[in-house]
């Protein structure tokens, strides 16, 4: 391909909108466009990355076992009441009705489609196991679109989903795609942690995150660099640290006045936070609820989610803590009536806490779970923070960001009871199907392979989903040879399987080793008068700076043997 041809133009400042380093040289490099908010157009050269990113999906799905089908966008609304993951998507389910005045969805996940065609198409044990997979288009209407490519309303994303009979099948599919998935991440170019994840509005109960580490991630992950515990902060448990045992006191108020948060209290009594209860509400599916947890600690909003069972979950307002009879500010669970209370089990850990006196500018010291309090539901409803004891091997955890490349689920056999997709065994027995989903986000490993490969000066893509393998970049001077020598080397290279992006511009030396680095193609050729001198080019690897001299008949050779495993047979 010819520059001078070539649709789309380079950017030499940082667009502003752009946060992260996958969004900015992705718009410099003009390979996407932004169309709406969480919109884009994949302009020729992002779109070759994506078509090779999409043949080393499917090579691995197909050798898992996958079969790979085409669902629609459109989705009947019934299927989705059906299961009741209406509720659990909400707004971020787009819906439209059409002329007919039918609900549609556009589809963010084919959970539903799927199920309902195998229970059209499966009846005995021997048509399972089954795993069908496509690469399509989804839509979630996302609050908050960002990160370019990381979080968008309209995406594409592989979807594979597994149909076993047993929970031994569905453990067997599990692996296989587990295995697959890290495949793909080794052949794209970068490295993926494992991490354990919440299932979200997919549901289920096992389920998995491969993470791309990269300082502007919208995840931070939880590990243990000891025994390889890692887990997405929404999942992650600790050790929260136990305190010093102590002989229960008596229960007494004390004057806190104009006292309301757990720092004021925490050091107008000089006691240390941890010893301190924190009551926070919350308004879940319509309820109010009182949370309770130590002081020192946060609470993980999409644990108490789940714990709650909850598809609705916010922050409770004054106003509505107020009209409660609640005095906010020093509340707590002792003596409260009506209102569903939720406890951290971090109150178990400890005695002798201060807490809320359910008087204005009063409090309470001494205060014993479940001496002097009870509670609806006693759970992990922390948020796990790096230094505090891994859960599993007590070392202290470590946290850092990353970008989600990759999920997977063990749905279990929910939404086979719901759309009736059963199977008869072998004894003419009737048994729901058991299921897994697995999604890839296409568009999310290409930003994920620019944000782990890239420098000042722009993108460095692994070779094996680089929109082109080497840049010629002649440097033209009139009386020159140089023209003639790099359309001979273009034919040549191409001629040998080589793809190859041909910067043909009279641009100047600056402008071109500028656009070479920019756009990260794998391996510049520079030709240029003074090479000619010595019949040689210029063949430099963009991840290092040096260049090699190497003889005019021997460039299309070296390139072979470098990029062997990635030119066309």
């Amino acid at each position: 391909m010819r520059i001078s041809q070539l649709f789309g133009k380079t950017l030499r400042e940082v667009p502003a909108e752009a946060d992260t380093a996958s969004h900015q040289l992705l718009l410099r490099a003009g390979m996407i466009h932004q169309v709406a908010a969480g919109v884009y157009a994949y302009l020729p050269l992002a779109w070759r990355v994506m078509k090779k990113i999409e043949k080393i999906i499917r090579e691995e799905m197909d050798g898992a076992g996958g079969q790979e089908v085409m669902l629609p966008v459109l989705q009947p609304l019934e299927l989705w009441q059906q299961t009741g993951r209406d509720k659990a998507f909400g707004k971020s389910l787009l819906v439209l009705t059409d002329r007919k005045e039918r609900q549609l969805a556009l589809g963010p996940t084919h959970e539903e489609v799927i199920t309902e065609l195998v229970a059209h198409n499966v009846q005995s044990y021997r048509d399972l196991p089954l795993r069908l997979y496509q690469i399509q288009t989804k839509f979630r209407d996302e609050p908050r679109p960002r990160a370019g490519l990381v979080r968008c309303r309209e995406f594409i994303m592989k979807d594979l989903y597994s149909f076993d009979v047993d929970e031994a099948g569905l453990d067997e599919s599990y692996q296989k795609m587990l295995q697959a998935y890290r495949n793909i991440y080794t052949r794209c170019g970068f490295a993926a942690m494992l991490v354990e994840a919440d299932s979200g509005a997919i549901g289920g109960k096992d389920s998995h995150e491969f993470m791309v580490i990269a300082e502007t991630g919208e995840d931070e992950i939880i590990y243990c660099d000891k025994c390889h515990y890692a887990a997405n902060v929404e999942k992650a448990q600790s050790v929260k640290g136990k305190l010093l045992a102590e002989e229960p006191l008596p229960m007494a108020e004390v004057s806190t006045p104009g006292m309301k948060t757990i720092e004021e209290v925490s050091r107008f009594l000089n006691v240390p936070t941890n010893k301190t209860l924190k009551a926070i509400f919350y308004v879940a599916d319509g309820k109010l609820v009182f949370v309770v947890i130590r002081g020192d600690l946060e609470v993980n909003e999409i644990k108490l989610k789940n714990t709650l069972h909850s598809t609705d979950l916010r922050l409770a307002t004054e106003g509505e803590v107020t009209a409660a009879g609640i005095v906010a500010g020093s509340a707590s669970p002792v003596g409260l009536h009506g209102i569903k209370v939720v406890a951290d089990d971090s109150i178990t850990s400890g005695s002798n806490f201060v807490a809320g006196g359910n008087k204005t500018d009063t409090h309470l010291k001494n205060v014993n779970y479940p001496r002097d309090f009870t509670v609806d539901i006693m759970a992990d409803i922390a948020r796990a923070h790096a230094g505090q004891g891994c859960p599993k091997c007590g070392a202290p955890l470590i946290a850092t960001r990353g970008i989600e490349a990759g999920h997977i689920f063990k749905l279990g056999t929910f939404l086979a009871e719901k759309l009736g997709a059963s199977f008869v065994d072998a004894n003419g027995v009737s048994h729901p199907i058991v299921m897994g989903c697995y999604g890839i986000g296409v568009g999310r490993l290409l930003a994920a392979a620019i944000e782990q490969n890239h420098d000042a000066k722009g993108i460095i893509w692994p070779g094996a989903i680089a929109p082109y393998q080497a840049y010629l970049c002649p440097l033209y001077r009139e009386g020159t040879q140089v023209a003639e020598v790099a359309e001979r080397l273009y034919r040549e290279l191409a001629a040998a399987g080589l793809e190859v992006l041909f910067d043909d511009r009279s641009e100047s030396p600056g402008v071109k080793f500028s656009d070479a680095d920019l756009l990260g193609i794998p391996y510049r050729v520079t030709v240029s008068p003074r090479t000619l001198q010595s019949n040689s080019a210029e063949v430099k690897k963009r991840s290092q700076k040096e260049f090699e001299l190497v003889p005019l008949d021997g460039v299309v050779a070296k390139l072979s043997e470098e990029l062997k495993e990635y030119v066309r047979c």
